[in-house]
């Protein structure tokens, strides 16, 4: 691969490289067309690129960034492809080869987890450096997933000597009594998101394996009550579904040898009216305080379908004309 002798020309001798850049049905080229204004065309290896002087600059500092991916991981999907453009065209494309160097973990599937954005990346730095983070966003941004990432790791390298993944049953009441079953039985539905992510990032064997040890835990929070824990990875998951006794109750367990990440969306609270959020009201209370770190992602660091991205900025506009 190498710049040709054209300034608007680029050669890629990989076949491999050159399939992923233009996509099924050259739908990545249509992307990139529609979003920087470029044409482009393919003959014998050579990529060609016409239109203004800037877009194609932009196209050509865009294929070589895409390159570096597709050479780290193998393929080039959507939203890596989008994100790009986007660095590209905010000035931010050095972050690119920052994003591709680091691995959380590699998952049975053998799929590596990675910062996918500059928001996700700065929030695995802060839970490197603290002992407690908050990490504040939307749907789709990967706060518990990379948490859970970070937290299964940590308990492979005896960081830690367990997990204990937590959320709010709010939609039960915290009683769950008229519900069928036993009380697992009855919290199961809650925490289900929590088991899906487990078995995704370990597999199901080395999942099973940890459970019947005990090295990890998953429990409602009202099971948290009354306990210290010790050199353990905690993670309160929906966490603006708390209330504020509840917030302090679990910030309060933190034991010696042991982290905690809080994650949540402070615009989905489920709260019965009059109860405010514990998540709302931590940020004013822990602001500035030396050891614990609050990452806020925004529709930026969303990592879902693209029309997630663009259903929460509808959602925003219709919020804001409503007063």
């Amino acid at each position: 691969m190498q710049d040709n002798l054209h300034d608007n020309s680029i050669l890629i001798e990989n076949t491999q490289i050159l399939r992923e850049i233009f996509g099924d049905f050259d739908e990545n080229i249509d992307i990139i067309k529609e979003e920087l204004g470029v044409d482009i065309h393919i003959r014998n290896g050579e990529i060609k690129l016409y239109g203004e002087e800037i877009a194609i600059d932009l196209g050509k500092k865009l294929i070589y960034n895409l390159i570096e991916i597709i050479k780290t991981q193998k393929k080039l999907d959507k939203q890596d492809l989008r994100y790009s453009i986007q660095l590209l065209l905010n000035g931010k494309e050095e972050y690119v080869k920052e994003l591709l160097k680091e691995v959380v973990c590699v998952t049975a599937s053998g799929k590596s987890i990675k910062p996918k954005t500059i928001g996700q990346k700065r929030y695995l730095d802060a839970i490197r450096k603290n002992d407690i983070v908050f990490c504040i966003g939307p749907a789709g941004t990967g706060k518990t997933y990379l948490a859970m990432a970070m937290a299964v790791q940590a308990l492979k390298n005896k960081e830690v000597n367990r997990l204990i993944l937590t959320r709010p049953a709010v939609e039960a009441g915290e009683s769950l009594g008229f519900l069928p079953g036993d009380l697992q039985e009855k919290v199961d539905p809650y925490l289900r998101p929590i088991y899906d992510a487990l078995f995704d990032i370990l597999g199901a064997e080395s999942y099973n394996r940890y459970i019947e040890k005990g090295l990890i835990e998953v429990a409602p929070l009202a099971y948290m009550r009354g306990r210290t824990l010790d050199s353990s990875y905690i993670i309160l998951d929906e966490a603006q579904n708390t209330t504020n006794e509840q917030m302090k109750m679990f910030l309060t367990r933190l034991g010696f040898g042991s982290k905690a990440i809080i994650t949540g969306d402070i615009t989905q609270i489920d709260l019965s009216k009059g109860k405010e959020s514990g998540l709302k009201t931590i940020t004013k209370i822990l602001d500035n305080v030396k050891g614990i770190d609050f990452i806020y992602l925004s529709k930026h660091d969303i990592v879902r379908h693209p029309l997630v991205q663009r259903i929460i900025e509808a959602y925003d506009k219709y919020e804001s004309t409503q007063g």
